[in-house]
């Protein structure tokens, strides 16, 4: 039974068309199973159908059938689903997929089309409900319909689908093309299902030619052209994924320029719909944000920066660095050259520098730790500076350790602080010192041995060398 209060309610079911092998995208990877936006191809379908709040949605499963169901299972878990075991046509598919027992309206439409928007689609159903016909196809007009069927019309009305490989001179000049998206009243058909043949070059039962077979008992096929082609481009190949991931790009970019963000070059930007974005943010050339990334206002992203399942601060800046599963905090400044790994979590106004890896590091307020460095497995009091070229050896081959340094301490450039191991308060290590013991707050730890000069060295063990003829130039 349909819903009641409102275009959305009129919609009793949908069926997705999920069971292609996908040959041409060269993949081990089932086709509708690569992504766009952060996103899998089906579930960008199926969050659009989700929407029209349909009282049940069916998907027809074949190639690799298992690992869609994971898929729709997270995204849709009370969505049904229908194994195609051999992939015999798209009528096919859909006669699979109902009952005798189903009435209403349904919706059909495949899972390799992630452009198609909740709106077009609300607007079929409103138009269906309001033609009264058996069924209503969606079409568009495409600058280039090479490989789509063509809408035929006569006096403005459709007269019948015709495939471009059955279609004559004139008919291949026609721009308007079936989408492959329908509303059909189920009960006619699945009595139309019935009469569908496979006696094609294909070998396959095609849903198009219900058309035709509705149009011949009589029955009224109303159509409803949507504007904008785009939302209609299947994607067959890596060519076309990467065509279509372009305008995903720029749907997302133009939205969130339109909601107050700063996106510098808007080609060289790519963020994944899930991804956060304050006003006030200003996005660098060369930016990736993917993820559950969330971005506070004023904050200023690369250029050449990739963040991942981050959170970033008011006012922080991260330059050239690429950042997964971090927390950078509010005035923070990170880069260039920066990496920080899972579990990296920096307090306000922290620096990290060029070439810096940090990995499961907590960093306190005002702290820095300029350049080449490592920091793995540490916890950084506040304003606390850690030297260049300093490495928290965490990893004794078997177990990783803890470091600790507590606030206003002075790491010397060149140390190595062999885990685990405490460094106190306002402590200071001297440069390139190895430090395994812990240092009380406020010491001084050097861990290095004495220098030793042996003079004239070079001349005797190195005779005939630039160095000796220089050594013995600044003797005399």
């Amino acid at each position: 039974m349909a819903r009641k209060g409102g275009v959305l309610s009129q919609l009793d079911l949908v069926i997705v068309l999920a069971a292609g092998e996908g040959t041409r995208m060269k993949s081990t990877r089932p086709k509708v199973l690569h992504e766009i936006a952060g996103a899998t191809l089906i579930s960008h379908v199926l969050t659009a159908t989700k929407e029209l709040k349909p009282h049940e949605l069916r998907v027809v499963v074949g190639a690799a059938a298992d690992e869609v169901k994971l898929e729709i299972n997270q995204i849709y878990p009370s969505a049904k689903t229908v194994l195609q075991e051999v992939r015999s046509g798209t009528g096919d598919a859909v006669r699979r997929a109902l009952t005798k027992s189903d009435s209403g309206k349904v919706l059909v439409c495949a899972a390799d089309t992630p452009l198609i928007t909740t709106e077009t689609l609300a607007a079929l159903v409103a138009a269906h409900s309001k033609s009264g016909a058996a069924a209503t196809v969606l079409t568009t007009e495409v600058p280039d319909p090479t490989g789509y069927g063509r809408i035929v019309r006569d006096a403005g009305k459709l007269t019948k689908i015709v495939e471009e490989r059955d279609a004559s001179e004139s008919e291949r000049e026609i721009n308007e093309i079936n989408t492959g998206v329908y509303i059909f009243e189920i009960e006619k058909l699945f009595n139309s299902l019935a009469g569908l043949s496979n006696s094609n070059s294909q070998g396959e039962a095609y849903l198009t030619d219900v058309i035709a077979i509705l149009k011949g008992k009589g029955e009224s096929v109303a159509t409803y052209e949507a504007h904008d082609f785009t939302e209609f481009l299947g994607i067959n190949d890596r060519s076309q994924l990467a065509d279509v991931s372009a305008i995903y790009r720029d749907r997302i970019n133009e939205a969130l320029m339109l909601s107050g963000v700063t996106i510098v070059d808007p080609q060289s930007t790519w963020i994944d719909l899930s991804v956060e974005i304050a006003s006030d943010v200003r996005v660098e050339p060369g930016t990736t944000l993917r993820g559950n990334s969330k971005i506070s206002s004023g904050a200023v992203l690369g250029p050449r920066t990739t963040l991942v399942d981050c959170k970033v601060g008011a006012g922080a800046h991260i330059l050239e660095s690429h950042c997964e599963s971090s927390e950078i905090g509010a005035g923070a400044k990170v880069g260039p050259y920066a990496h920080l790994r899972s579990g990296t979590v920096l307090a306000g106004d922290v620096k990290v520098g060029s070439f810096v890896e940090m990995k499961n590091a907590e960093v306190g307020t005002g702290s820095k730790v300029p350049h080449l460095s490592y920091v793995g497995d540490a916890k950084i009091g506040k304003e606390s500076n850690i030297g260049a070229a300093t490495i928290f050896v965490n990893y004794d081959g078997v177990e990783k350790h803890e470091t600790k340094v507590g606030d206003h301490v002075r790491i010397g450039s060149d140390s190595m602080l062999i885990a685990p191991v405490s460094i106190g308060d306002g402590a200071y290590t001297a440069a390139g010192s190895v430090i395994d013991e812990d240092v009380p707050a406020g010491a001084l730890g050097i861990g290095r041995a004495r220098q030793v000069n042996i003079l004239g060295w070079v001349l005797k063990k190195r005779k005939g060398t630039k160095s000796a003829a220089a050594a013995e130039k600044k003797e005399k």
